[in-house]
């Protein structure tokens, strides 16, 4: 594959060079425009234009992601569909098919080149570019996310932390100062806020989420343990961590009754299926 004639430059970032990922290295490298026309001998690399992606193949960009920056970091320059895909968790031939949306086949007998990899799937995501992110709720979740310093090399600016509650506001969470969240709407249009991110209680996630939509905000991300709901034209993520405890517990609980069942069921000669019911139980 011929990274150098068939992808773009991106600036902007805001992260020192020495901070970049290397596929944004690479599109800064670059010296074509990602809105210029492919040469014809890069045709087989272009992103199909006018396509939509399926949202199972966006869901797990950001899989392939990660695992291309971990063999950056190793040193890695080319990797097989079979060894990105056993990296990422899913099969050869669901990878192959989801990176064929962004244009990407790979070279027969040498794989996928690492750095111009990450870059095409960085710009799928919109990873080349800022954005601007406000988080909502200065709690521990709140400060957890505001302090985490992966997010700008991905191209997240966390550009604000807001609460309701007067004793955290003025106080500093890392390079941020919690301002108060009457501030919200005028904070949106000051940075530019792109991404919403709530991390209140759940009482308040949804007028939480009214305000950030009516300001402009098209993107949310909710953390909040509560429905909450958006207009036509709004992106909602919701994260839960306790339900996601919850369904790993059911998952627990079956492999525990599972090997239950099975220890009765080696050590008891029963005259009756239920039997070994019993033994269980007991």
């Amino acid at each position: 594959m011929r990274a150098s004639s068939s992808e773009s430059q991106s600036r902007g970032t805001g992260v020192p060079p020495a901070q970049r990922d290397p596929g944004l290295d690479y599109a800064l490298r670059s010296s074509v425009s990602p809105t210029d026309p492919q040469p014809a001998s890069g045709a087989a690399d272009t992103p199909a234009r006018g396509k939509g992606i399926p949202s199972a193949s966006i869901a797990r960009l950001p899989l392939y992601l990660r695992a291309l920056q971990g063999l950056a970091d190793r040193g890695v320059l080319t990797v097989s569909s079979e060894e990105l895909a056993t990296a990422s968790g899913v099969n050869s031939a669901k990878l192959r098919k989801d990176l064929s949306h962004l244009g990407s086949y790979g070279t027969r007998g040498v794989g996928y080149e690492v750095a111009y990899l990450i870059y095409q799937i960085s710009r799928a995501l919109g990873l080349t570019q800022d954005w601007a992110v406000v988080i909502v709720g200065a709690g521990n979740l709140g400060r957890a996310l505001a302090n985490y310093g992966g997010f700008a090399t991905r191209g997240f600016r966390m550009a604000c932390l807001v609460d309701a509650d007067p004793r955290q506001v003025g106080e500093h969470v890392g390079s941020h100062v919690v301002q108060h969240i009457d501030e919200l709407e005028q904070l949106i249009v000051q940075h530019g806020i792109a991404i919403g991110v709530i991390a209140t209680p759940a009482g308040a996630a949804q007028d939480v989420c009214d305000r950030l939509v009516a300001a402009g905000v098209r993107s949310v991300l909710n953390f909040a343990p509560a429905i909450v709901t958006v207009p036509d034209g709004v992106e909602l993520r919701s994260v839960d961590l306790s339900t996601e405890l919850q369904i790993l517990a059911f998952h627990e609980q079956r492999r525990a009754t599972a090997h239950a069942y099975e220890t009765a069921a080696a050590t008891v000669v029963p005259d009756h299926l239920g039997d070994i019911d019993t033994a269980v139980r007991a």
